[in-house]
């Protein structure tokens, strides 16, 4: 498996089962830094890509990564290593129940916290087990995603995420029950024909008025749209 490129950094991805994709980059691009975070976690972070891509994106001194798979934590230390920031980035083999424990006693928080989640259910699972671990909520539901988001989430921060939209409605109000509201949402189609197949969710512990967007990735094969290309333009190396 080849590494993939970006502008500003390599990304290995031969010991995980779960190679690069476009929610990962969509999610890196399209959540808010605020103004300057001082502490940022990915939660799942797989080859680390979103980790690199915020370490890219701001000069915060701590962006944390916690990842389950042993694989997948392997390969996000070496692709930190040898990234530009190594120094800014650090991962824990850890599950994220375990690591919220460990930071709720240490009262450590985040002011952004992103997560590309598992997300098919126990029906799709396949014989792959590092693969069935890093994308089927067995390993880590959604329950346990926003509930550990609230607890180590900082007063004024920010939790980005990216569901299936058909998950959006439920995940919405599973927030709510830990005052966790939805702030921003992006929804996603693969071309102007397809239906939506992604939400990006932003949510504060803060209500405030939601701020809706579309956006369609291409016009047809390989040909995309501006909206898509601004977005990612930074990071993918045809852009």
């Amino acid at each position: 498996m080849k590494p993939f490129q970006f502008k500003e950094f390599t990304v290995h991805q031969d010991k995980t089962a779960m190679k690069i994709g476009t929610d990962a980059v969509l999610l890196g691009a399209w959540c808010d830094l605020g103004g300057y975070p001082d502490t940022m976690l990915d939660v799942g972070s797989g080859t680390g890509v979103i980790s690199l891509m915020l370490a890219q994106r701001s000069d915060a001194m701590t962006i944390d990564a916690v990842e389950v798979d042993e694989g997948a934590y392997e390969q996000t230390v070496e692709n930190f290593e040898q990234s530009a920031w190594g120094d800014r980035l650090f991962c824990y083999n850890a599950s994220f129940v375990e690591f919220v424990e460990e930071m709720a006693e240490e009262e450590e928080e985040y002011d952004i916290i992103v997560s590309n989640p598992p997300f098919y259910t126990d029906d799709y699972e396949t014989e792959d087990i590092a693969r069935n671990k890093a994308r089927f909520t067995s390993s880590l539901s959604f329950e346990e995603l926003i509930q550990g988001v609230s607890e180590i989430l900082s007063e004024n921060g920010r939790f980005s995420t990216i569901i299936p939209f058909k998950e959006e409605a439920d995940f919405i109000k599973l927030a709510k029950k830990h005052n966790l509201y939805l702030n921003r949402v992006c929804r996603v189609r693969g071309n102007p024909t397809s239906e939506i197949k992604r939400s990006l969710l932003e949510f504060s512990f803060t209500k405030a008025t939601v701020q809706e967007e579309e956006l369609i990735i291409e016009t047809r094969r390989h040909q995309y749209t501006d909206a898509y290309i601004n977005l990612t333009k930074d990071f993918y190396l045809k852009m």
